[in-house]
């Protein structure tokens, strides 16, 4: 009972809530006093700001779930403190130290001072405070009366864990009495960090509150486009038009390793008419750039649910990719084009010729795979991995011919390595399945059913009887080779090239088609964020394959474009496309597309 009536007057002013707050102030302890206040270093990532700030956060609120202990004090000592409190937190508003030290009345602790060195005497022999290597209190230099009220509050909690936990013993009368004195003095700043641990914990409790999920996160994009195309033929067929297309995207973790991604998607984007002719009717993807994939069809800014899938890992090197809808190769499959692709979003290159091979447009939608990393080497792209998977355009169709096996399908498998930390190589092998009417760059039907993404007609239209014009459904192998090399951080230079042979199920329908590209980036040219890209290569095309169609030529497309970042979130890109030989014909307009793209990230 002694020892109770001893702790409950030594305690009378300070709440052991606040012991732990000497967690967040301890750095503040350690760091040399002076009149210059310590520079912290300032990362320019948000990702970065923001594990920082949660980590302090979270240090905060595991403080404010602490048991409190609290008496009053005697009222003609409480108005005086009052008066006290109020001086002292109006002069620590702000966050230099200067400003705290600046009121007379609060003078900081010196070494020298009785109390200064009876906290030091408690702290070690106690061990109130961590983060010392060697446990021991540094008392090399002055410490503000709040710093100094910090370190109280964690002898005076850490006193109070050894009697609730029954080794009061280690606790003499002389250091309860001690500590009584040093409340009685430092009472002011004791309440003051009270009543700002308080508030924090009413933020938290709002936030946990107002939160929409502790465990989804919420990423976004937005793209207004004001594109032209121009050309004898494009230029009489098409007008200036302002587009969009957004993107949300609900990441959601169970475990912290594993991901699943519930996208939103709306969009306007049609396609330009580039002139070119209608094979098997199946039109040209020539051009096409990466906001025109929108998820939906009718581009008609109706919303739909374009992609639902889910990654997690097996083991330390696997990784495991499940798509119930809108899955295609890059979300698994390294595409080795850095600064170009962005996963047909608003950051890299204009067009989807120029983000990535076409060998990975080819099938697409549901399905699975799985990737194994191995090798310690990572470079600016992905570590070097194997890669096998499946998709299939027509899974949740369970009529005859449809479903996840007997439908479109494609089969994948890739070999990602890297040599060294500034040269990245794949090679990579898909076999696809493609029913009547089919086309083969058509990303698993992204804009509606046999609608290619990227390409000629010539190279699209799968099974096309070239005497009769039937169609009928076909097989097809294809062989991609893609590389990067950065030999600076300002210049990256990366290329593919890719051959298809088509086998169809009818007669004289079997063709062969290649694709070939390559391009250069300038990486933060002009400010941090901005790149420079130029692109150049052959759009997929067949050769010869129409009997009496002068198709012979080679579809060339060349495209330049500059990001340049505004803000950490908002990036405007001005680009030009231009297509040589569209559809195959030298016959045809040359096409010149230009388009200003804004994009939005959030």
């Amino acid at each position: 009972m002694r020892r109770s009536s001893i702790l409950w007057k030594s305690l009378v002013v300070s709440p052991a809530i606040l012991g732990a707050t000497l967690l967040v102030s301890a750095t503040a302890i350690a760091a040399p006093n002076s009149t210059t206040s310590e520079t912290v270093p300032t990362k320019w990532s948000s990702a970065e700001k923001n594990t920082s700030a949660q980590t302090q956060f979270t240090a905060v609120s595991e403080i404010a779930k602490q048991p409190k202990i609290v008496a009053d004090a005697a009222q003609s000592q409480q108005t005086d403190i009052l008066q006290q409190v109020s001086q002292y937190s109006n002069s620590g508003k702000g966050n230099s130290q200067s400003q705290v030290t600046s009121v007379s009345q609060f003078s900081d602790v010196q070494p020298t001072d009785w109390a200064f060195q009876a906290l030091q005497s408690l702290v070690e022999r106690y061990g109130c405070i961590a983060g010392y290597p060697n446990g021991t209190f540094r008392g090399n230099r002055a410490l503000t009366r709040y710093e100094f009220a910090a370190g109280l509050n964690a002898c005076l909690d850490r006193v109070n864990e050894l009697i609730a936990t029954a080794t009061a013993d280690l606790v003499t009368k002389e250091d309860l009495a001690t500590l009584q004195r040093l409340q009685e003095e430092f009472s002011a700043e004791l309440a003051t960090l009270r009543g700002r641990v308080d508030a924090l914990e009413a933020r938290t409790a709002e936030l946990e509150a107002h939160q929409f999920s502790t465990t989804t996160k919420l990423f976004g994009e937005a793209i207004f486009a004001l594109s032209d195309a121009f050309g004898d033929t494009a230029g009489k067929r098409n007008n200036t038009v302002f587009q969009d297309r957004i993107r949300l995207d609900l990441q959601t973790s169970f475990t912290g390793r594993d991901v699943l991604h519930t996208r939103l998607s709306t969009g306007n984007a049609n396609r330009f008419d580039i002139g070119t002719t209608t094979v098997g009717g199946v039109p040209s993807g020539e051009g096409l750039q990466t906001f025109n994939i929108s998820g939906n069809a009718s581009n008609n800014n109706g919303v739909n649910l374009d992609w639902l899938s889910y990654y997690f890992p097996v083991g330390d090197a696997a990784r495991v990719y499940i798509a119930a809808t809108g899955g295609i190769w890059s979300d698994v499959a390294s595409t080795v084009n850095p600064y170009f692709e962005d996963y047909d979003g608003g950051n890299g290159a204009l067009s989807t010729f120029a983000s990535e091979n076409p060998i990975f447009r080819i099938g697409g939608g549901a399905g699975a795979a799985i990737n194994f990393g191995f090798g310690n080497k990572r470079t600016f792209l992905l570590p070097s991995s194997v890669t096998i998977g499946y998709l299939g355009s027509e899974p949740n169709n369970p009529g005859l011919g449809s479903g996840i096996f007997n439908g479109n399908y494609a089969a994948l498998g890739q070999l990602n390595f890297n040599l060294g930390d500034r040269i990245a190589l794949a090679a990579t092998y898909v076999h696809g399945y493609h029913g009547a009417g089919s086309a083969l760059f058509d990303a698993g039907g992204t804009l509606g059913a046999n609608v290619p993404v990227v390409g000629t007609s010539q190279a699209n239209a799968l099974g096309l009887n070239t005497t009769t014009g039937d169609r009928s459904p076909s097989s097809s192998n294809s062989y991609g080779l893609s590389a990067a090399f950065r030999p600076s951080d300002k210049l990256s230079i990366s290329g593919f090239v890719s051959y298809h042979n088509v086998k169809g199920f009818g007669s004289n329908d079997d063709y062969e088609a290649w694709s070939y590209g390559a391009g250069v980036a300038f990486p933060d040219l002009g400010k941090k964020g901005n790149v420079l890209g130029i692109f150049g290569g052959a759009e997929p095309y067949a050769l010869n394959r129409i009997p009496g169609v002068k198709d012979g030529s080679i579809p060339w497309h060349i495209e330049g474009f500059y990001k340049y970042r505004v803000t950490d979130n908002i990036s405007i890109t001005p680009g030009v496309i231009y297509l040589l030989n569209p559809g195959q014909n030298s016959n045809n307009d040359d096409v010149i597309i230009g388009t200003l793209r804004t994009t939005f990230t959030f």
